[in-house]
């Protein structure tokens, strides 16, 4: 029943070829296992390997095709980010003190895709606390990027974002809340979405208690994937309610608002001058504005009110983030942020400090200021279907090695942006600006630069709408291309 398929076929393409019974999904598995066994050693993407279980379950698959049967993912493949949790696999953050924690429970999005029929085969690196975009850490070491390996892949979801792109898996679920699925997405040349904030369960990570917490915000669960039609699949796949409103709730999601690239109304976000963008990342955004404008699609710079000159926006988004990451920090480590952040005196330190120090009150008036965002997006959207911008201030920037807890030193660090040093957490900036409202946003490739580096943009879209993104993503690269595979990782 073999037939040779290409290790960069999508995911939906592999399905196809499983439903056709051109190949089983033994056989898609070791495929897949011999390109870790491969290309790992050098990426240090896959971390936690379940070949063992993994070969049951596409057995399993195998049988049940045999039957008849088919479900949206069964016998395709799969990885998560090291901090979802699966049963008896580790769940450690890249963190010493849990380096032995063994799941006891699978996350929510674990048990979907496994309902689904997926071949969940491994868990890819990230950094500590999911707190860089770099994914190297204590427990596991340092993930590389499979289109320089003195780079780093992104993060949070580093790992998964370079054996997405090096062929060693189809898909991946990772998270975001800084930027965590779209920064390796842009870095690695793939294409990841960060879902509506209540689109997919939030719950399931961090080696603490399974149960969602209405209090923490921002924090999303997706997909990276090399196409964006696998993106929807695999938002069909884990959408819909946390644990205990599924009695009830359900999602509907609506189609795209458009079918021809040429009837979206696109708006480019103007530049933040304050944070500089890498002139071939700018240049790159505006070749694609101007495409699409003659093409036909409306396309003007402008932005919604609510973001300002980003000050403010940017400001409530750092006490929010500070706020919500720190209450999961080890009390040592809560403590060393803390006090480093007092070395700093600016406003963004101002921000972090903010929020690691706020009472229910603050974060109250925040979620209020928070609610003012939403309402400027729902009102922009009524214009427009798409937001374009950066994902990120520049390509993928070589190897740092940062110390956990930051140190006063490192929490100084930059990354050097048209040949000047730009402070690294000013990264933050590009993502907040879907992230601190809650909206959809779809990372995607759009070329390379003339360091051989992939470029990726971000299409933001209305909340709940988020196959509007996903297409808008889908339509550009049938019209001018889309995932490339990284030299030197051959198909098998």
């Amino acid at each position: 029943m073999s037939d040779r398929i290409d290790a960069f076929a999508t995911a939906t393409d592999m399905l196809a070829a499983l439903r056709a019974r051109r190949l089983s999904a033994v056989e898609l598995l070791e495929l897949h296992r011999r390109r870790i066994d491969r290309h790992n050693p050098g990426l240090n993407a896959i971390v936690e390997p379940d070949f063992e279980r993994a070969r049951g379950v596409a057995e399993a698959a195998d049988a049940r095709r045999s039957r008849g049967e088919d479900a949206p993912l069964l016998g395709l493949p799969l990885t998560l980010k090291e901090s979802i949790n699966v049963k008896g696999l580790r769940t450690t953050v890249g963190m010493p003190q849990w380096a032995e924690f063994r799941s006891e429970h699978d996350a929510p999005v674990t048990t979907r895709v496994r309902a689904a029929g997926a071949v969940i085969m491994a868990k890819t690196n990230v950094p500590p606390m999911l707190a860089d975009w770099q994914s190297a850490n204590p427990v596991y070491g340092r993930a590389n990027n499979p289109w320089d390996l003195a780079r780093s892949p992104g993060g949070s979801t580093g790992g998964g974002s370079a054996a997405v792109a090096a062929g060693l898996t189809p898909l991946e679920y990772g998270s975001d809340i800084g930027g965590s699925i779209r920064v390796p997405a842009a870095f690695c040349g793939v294409y990841g979405h960060r879902p509506s904030e209540t689109a997919l369960p939030r719950s399931g990570q961090f080696p603490m208690p399974p149960l969602p917490n209405a209090a923490v915000v921002m924090g999303v669960q997706g997909p990276l994937a090399r196409s964006a039609d696998d993106l929807d699949l695999a938002l069909d796949v884990a959408a819909g309610p946390d644990v205990g409103e599924d009695v009830a709730w359900r999602l509907a999601v609506p189609p795209a608002r458009r079918a021809r690239l040429a009837e979206f109304r696109v708006a480019v976000l103007p530049p933040i001058d304050w944070v500089p963008v890498d002139t071939e990342v700018l240049a790159a955004q505006e070749e694609l504005a101007a495409r699409l404008g003659r093409l036909g699609c409306a396309v003007k710079t402008v932005q919604p009110e609510g973001l300002g000159d980003h000050r403010r926006h940017y400001a409530l988004y750092l006490a929010l983030l500070a706020a919500v990451t720190s209450a999961r920090l080890p009390e040592e480590a809560r403590r060393q942020k803390l006090d480093v952040l007092r070395t700093r005196d600016d406003e963004w330190a101002a921000a972090q400090r903010r929020g690691m120090e706020s009472v229910a009150p603050d974060y109250i008036a925040w979620h209020g200021q928070r609610e003012q965002q939403r309402a400027a997006w729902r009102a922009f959207f009524r214009e427009w279907d798409v937001l374009l911008t950066p994902a990120f201030f520049g390509p993928a920037f070589p190897h740092q090695d940062k110390p956990y807890p930051p140190t006063a030193a490192s929490i100084r660090d930059t990354v050097e942006v048209n040949g000047r040093p730009v402070l690294y957490e000013l990264g933050l900036v590009y993502p907040a600006v879907s992230t601190l409202a809650g909206q959809p946003a779809t990372a995607f490739p759009v070329g390379l630069t003339r360091a051989g580096l992939p470029i990726g943009l971000q299409a933001i879209g209305p909340y709940l709408e988020d196959r509007t993104p996903i297409r808008f993503a889908a339509l550009v690269a049938r019209e001018w291309g889309g995932f490339r595979p990284p030299p030197g990782y051959d198909a098998d």
